[in-house]
């Protein structure tokens, strides 16, 4: 059973890699294209929209292979171990990397851009909650398998 979880979920973390991936090199080059074809006057921000994207999907995509790392560790009963500690650590970083990205991305929108952005605004802050909560949910998680790892150690010296 846990091995067939593990599998499934390898198999979901591997499909977003590849969507995301997909995403990146087919649909945000296009939308940026579309966008500065349609509003000439923000038109030189195509180019910085895109490395701005490309950047954060490099923090997103090192989360999605700690991850896939994570449910390894988990499959080879090595759940209880540094290696998934620090496999959390690093998604925590990255999930804290992505949210003060993306709030940087919105200061730089509201100072920045005129115009109607109360759109992006609001999907940015979406994005960064849903990011803080991944961070929040890893920290916790990394905190008790710290605190049962030390546990165990513990129990294991006085035996």
């Amino acid at each position: 059973m846990k091995r067939g979880s593990t599998f499934f979920l390898k198999g979901v973390v591997v499909l977003i890699g590849i969507t995301a991936l997909a995403l990146c090199i087919f649909w945000l080059p296009g939308i940026a294209s579309r966008d500065a074809e349609a509003n000439p006057e923000t038109a030189y921000l195509q180019y910085p929209f895109l490395v701005c994207a490309y950047v954060l999907s490099i923090p997103f995509f090192v989360a999605l292979y700690q991850a896939f790392k994570l449910l390894s560790y988990i499959d080879r009963n090595k759940a209880f171990s540094e290696l998934s500690v620090r496999a959390l650590r690093y998604i925590k970083y990255c999930a804290i990397t992505i949210s003060i990205l993306i709030v940087s991305g919105i200061i730089f929108v509201v100072f920045f851009i005129e115009g109607d952005v109360a759109g992006v605004i609001a999907l940015g802050l979406m994005c960064s909650f849903a990011s803080s909560v991944i961070a929040t949910f890893a920290a916790i998680i990394q905190k008790l398998l710290k605190d049962a790892i030390d546990i165990k150690s513990e129990n294991d010296l006085t035996v």
